[in-house]
């Protein structure tokens, strides 16, 4: 099979990538705009100027021409580009919809003249909002609340538009906080971690106690990849791994981790529209014969020496980091 992997030189797409080439025979062009959280070294090791099954084209989702001149020929889309960092979204929210949105109604358009047989469109767990108690399913309602997740909820409904309107074979995967290998270190664990590793110290919002599920970045790419290969055109699959730790909870375990303690940590206010908890229920993809792999210690702790060990790929980042 012959993959069209949107933002695949992202945090996720890369890691998505290495997974594929990794463990099937499916070739991979990789198509990338390249902006602040996009990084080729994420795929160096994979050599693309060398490597017959791995193609790289520059180019923005937005670019109609772009995308219709390097999308036909292949068999799938997997959908990863996107704007996802909720503190620039509310600094610059045009952005996000114009990716986002505007994005991905250019990718299911082109995509649908040229009949690939799969279009796969990564999504997010914030896009049903804040829960108290119990878990969301794939059917219950949108309820975004910055406007990143509104972009992406947005996104979401334009890909099963054009699954309604034009037969567009879609499917969904909606993941919970990710972390891993190749994260910008913007993001909640590599920014403590590489903050922490400089000597500085992080920034905790609020009182700390907003509650996420934290899912490894390899455990999800399995779980995408399955649902690319055996989930029901139409659907929606939440993916998480049940891990819900308090953003103080993980601060902790990082502190522990780099023999750091309290004096670390500097409270500030919180973040506009921060969402208490999130929740997923992951049945659905369960059914599917998916569970995570990595048990959560285990995973946090491979994250943080692989930051730990890879100082020549996040130090550069940084400056990126501080001067938004």
């Amino acid at each position: 099979m012959k993959l069209f992997v949107t933002g695949g030189a992202g945090f996720i797409g890369s890691n998505y990538v290495h997974h594929v080439l990794q463990t099937t025979d499916d070739e991979v062009t990789v198509f990338d705009a390249l902006t602040y959280a996009g990084n080729l070294e994420n795929l160096r090791d994979l050599n693309p100027a060398g490597n017959h099954r791995l193609r790289f084209v520059h180019g923005n989702i937005c670019d109609r021409e772009a995308v219709a001149a390097a999308l036909p020929g292949h068999d799938a889309v997997v959908h990863f580009a996107a704007e996802s960092h909720v503190d620039r979204s509310l600094l610059d929210p045009d952005v996000f919809v114009r990716t986002n949105c505007d994005g991905t109604n250019v990718l299911c358009d082109i995509a649908a003249q040229v009949g690939v047989e799969r279009f796969l469109h990564i999504s997010t767990d914030e896009v049903y909002g804040s829960i108290e108690e119990g878990s969301f399913t794939e059917g219950d309602p949108l309820s975004p609340r910055s406007p990143y997740s509104a972009a992406k909820a947005g996104s979401d409904l334009i890909a099963m538009a054009y699954r309604e309107t034009y037969d567009l074979p879609v499917v969904i995967t909606r993941s919970s906080n990710q972390f891993g290998p190749y994260q910008f270190p913007e993001k909640l664990i590599p920014y403590f971690v590489t903050t922490l590793l400089e000597g500085g110290r992080v920034p905790l919002y609020g009182d700390g106690l907003n509650v996420r599920d934290w899912l490894f970045v390899r455990d999800n790419c399995r779980g995408v990849d399955l649902v690319l290969r055996q989930g029901v055109v139409g659907e929606i699959y939440n993916i998480g791994a049940g891990n819900e730790h308090t953003n103080r909870e993980i601060t902790d375990v990082i502190l522990d981790a780099l023999g750091k303690d309290e004096s670390s940590v500097e409270y500030v206010e919180d973040r506009k529209g921060h969402d208490r908890r999130y929740s997923i229920a992951t049945e659905k993809v369960a059914a599917l014969g998916w569970a995570p792999q990595l048990g959560f210690e285990d995973a946090i702790a491979e994250t943080i020496r692989w930051y730990l060990d890879n100082e020549w790929w996040w130090k550069p980042l940084r400056d990126r980091v501080k001067n938004r």
